[in-house]
């Protein structure tokens, strides 16, 4: 019974550390993921009115377009590091520019930004995502940076629904699949 036990412990021992490091990378799967995305915070950006653009919940933090043209930079930095293609924005120049951008050039530019990770994701292999690259110092997968941005981009997305309430709208409806 003691060397069944040792047996089971070893063969689970070594099919966790084969999971543990055969790349889990699916490009397609993730190219659908960041479309629901983009279709999701497109949802948003249209929902709110332009007038709502600029509203701050409390004067110390971001406004509904500050928040989106964050959302924007982060994809753009993030896929840029992920691809080692060059971000079409500068570090921060969306959010910059967020105070004096119209509803539709808030739009733009998320949209675009989207589209930079959509296209970046589809010019990799399953297997160069799961390729090692250092990201604000740390080693990580290019998929693991790819879920770090989309982590990001849920987060930021998701703190716009109080502006939406805010502004007596009901915010569109979740997007799991």
């Amino acid at each position: 019974m003691k060397q069944l036990c040792i047996v089971l412990g070893l063969a689970t021992l070594l099919i966790l550390a084969n999971a543990t490091t055969k790349p889990v990378a699916n490009v397609a799967q993730a190219v659908k993921d960041w479309e629901r995305a983009k279709e999701y915070t497109k949802e948003y950006l249209d929902a709110m009115p332009e007038d709502g653009y600029k509203l701050k919940p409390t004067p110390e933090i971001r406004s509904f377009a500050e928040q989106m043209m964050h959302l924007a930079d982060a994809n753009f930095g993030f896929t840029a590091a992920a691809t080692g293609k060059a971000s079409p924005m500068e570090r921060g120049a969306a959010e910059k520019a967020a105070a004096t951008s119209s509803k539709e050039q808030v739009i733009k530019t998320v949209m675009d930004s989207y589209d930079f990770a959509i296209n970046g994701l589809k010019g990799m292999s399953d297997a160069q995502l799961g390729e090692t690259m250092k990201l604000f110092g740390r080693d990580m997968t290019r998929e693991v940076a790819f879920a770090k941005c989309f982590e990001h981009q849920t987060h930021h997305r998701g703190q716009t629904t109080i502006y939406l309430r805010l502004k007596g709208i009901k915010p569109p409806n979740e997007k799991l699949f």
